[in-house]
Parts: structure tokens; C-alpha cells; sequence
């Protein structure tokens, strides 16, 4: 599988980490992603792929492409052999300056590029892409695309800011510092975060903690869960594996099976540092 990726000019780096083209064969026919701090725009150039937002809920095709912004749940991905698509990975705050409705509406509920930028405008943009000289020249055309639909929104100073120091402490900043340093009242602040991220700010820095955690573990060796969970800031072990089956449907141990197991079907893969094998 084939990923370019580029961080885009400013002022879209402060929204955005990356744009990317993501090409070819999948690892699994069907991928979990963990709900992380990140959202997430793909515009598909292949056949459609599949989304369930959560367990219980019915799976459902995206021809077009998707939105999804900051989650509370995993999410599973089906992947079509040989696909094919351009995209942006948000930083949490990011999409509320490229879409029309408040991200609480969409938190938890993926949605066509169609219905945020409406059908036509995104035809037309498939087709640049279609017709594109390869991987480069699409990241320059999606990136005009984010350009010319930067919109100015009330709050995201205030949202980014914050944000950044949470993710700065990789969630462990205490809420009430969070709140005190923002000059605003806690209600303001929660509303503020929910309308233009999705969730709330303690959601967001548990989002950051547990990603943090999760990277921190090298798959390859031993792993202290104890230890790990300590040094985390979680309150004990058992908080831990809370946290774990919270975010991922999986035990700490299983979670480490499942991890080595893509790694060793599929070593130096392009997706192998978030998604986990569904199946």
C-alpha cells in the first residue's frame, strides 16, 4: 500500500497535520480505529468502502467519501481491494473551519463528504483528482480545495489554544488549570469544545492520555501493564484496563496480541501504528 502524505501551507497546518493519497492492497478487509483525538476527511477515488460507527449499528457504504470527526467510540472500516483516496487528518479542532454544521452534531456519526460539501462541488472535485498526475499534484489540489473553503469561526482561538495544551501534556493537564488559564467559565469552555470539536475537554485529554499510552508500547518485548498504567496517570491498573476496553472493546493483553499479530502478517505496513485487525 502506497502513502504520500505532506503537511499543508499555513495557515492550514495549524488545523490540519496531514494530507495524504492513500493507494493499493489493505492488511484486513476490515480495520478498527480506536476513537483518538484526530478527525478525519477521506475523498474516495475507488470502489465505495464501508463504515459502522459503533457496535450494534449497521454497516453502510461511502461512495464519495466521509467526514469523521472526534469520536468517543471505535470505528470499523472495511477497505475494498485496491483502494484508492485522498485525505486530511484534522487535528481535533480542525474541521469546524471547513464544515457548515457544529461538530457536536457529527461526533459518533460519519457522514458523506457529499452532505458537508454538497454533491455537486464534490463531483467536481473527484473528477481534478481523477485526472491528476499522481499523488503530488492531487495533495495540491485537495489543499486549494481546504483553502478556498476556510471559513473564520467564533471560539477556535480560544478552542485551539486550549487544545494544544492539552495535547502538549498529552492529557495530563488537570481541567480545572485548563479552565483557569482560558480566562472563561467552565460551562463556556465545555460548550465552546463541544460545538467545535465534539466532545468536552476532559474527553479530549483522555483521548490524548490513552493515545500517548498506546504508543508508548513497544509490542516487540515485555510489557509491565503496572508500570505502564502508573506512569501514565491513570490511578491504578484497573482504571487502566477500563480505560482499554473503553476504547478499544479489548483487554490490555489481547490488545497486545492483536497488535503483533498485524505486525507480523504485515511488517512496515503504511496503516500499522493505529488501526487493529477487526476480525
Amino acid at each position: 500500500m502506497r502513502y504520500v502524505s505532506r503537511v499543508p501551507r499555513t495557515p492550514l497546518d495549524g488545523l490540519i497535520d496531514d494530507i495524504y493519497y492513500l493507494a493499493g492492497e489493505p492488511p484486513y478487509a476490515r480495520l478498527t480505529l480506536p476513537p483518538s483525538p484526530a478527525a478525519f476527511l477521506v475523498v474516495n477515488l475507488g470502489t465505495p468502502f464501508c463504515i459502522r460507527a459503533g457496535p450494534g449499528l449497521a454497516t453502510e457504504a461511502y461512495a464519495d467519501g466521509c467526514v469523521v470527526t472526534a469520536s468517543t467510540r471505535a470505528v470499523e472500516f472495511g477497505y475494498p481491494p485496491g483502494t484508492r483516496s485522498v485525505g486530511v487528518h484534522f487535528k481535533p479542532w480542525g474541521p469546524a473551519a471547513f464544515l457548515p454544521i457544529p461538530a457536536a452534531e457529527l461526533c459518533n456519526r460519519p457522514v458523506t463528504v457529499e452532505q458537508v460539501w454538497g454533491a455537486p462541488a464534490v463531483a467536481e472535485l473527484r473528477d481534478r483528482l481523477a485526472a491528476a498526475g499522481g499523488p503530488q499534484e492531487m495533495l495540491t489540489i485537495l489543499e486549494e480545495e481546504l483553502m478556498q473553503r476556510l471559513g473564520e469561526i467564533s471560539g477556535l482561538e480560544l478552542v485551539r489554544h486550549m487544545g494544544d495544551v492539552i495535547a502538549a501534556t498529552r492529557g495530563a493537564v488537570p481541567i480545572g488549570d485548563l479552565r483557569e488559564a482560558s480566562g472563561v467559565s467552565s460551562t463556556h469552555l465545555t460548550q465552546t469544545f463541544k460545538r467545535l470539536i465534539g466532545v468536552t475537554p476532559k474527553r479530549l485529554a483522555r483521548s490524548y492520555r490513552f493515545m500517548a499510552t498506546v504508543f508508548s508500547i513497544d509490542p516487540a518485548g515485555p510489557v509491565d501493564w503496572a508500570e505502564l498504567a502508573a506512569g501514565s496517570g491513570y490511578y491504578d491498573q484497573a482504571h487502566f484496563g477500563h480505560e482499554f476496553r473503553t476504547f478499544t472493546g479489548l483487554t490490555p493483553t489481547r490488545y497486545l496480541e492483536v497488535r503483533r499479530q498485524f505486525l507480523r502478517e504485515h511488517p512496515g505496513h503504511a496503516l500499522d501504528s493505529w488501526p487493529l485487525p477487526a476480525d
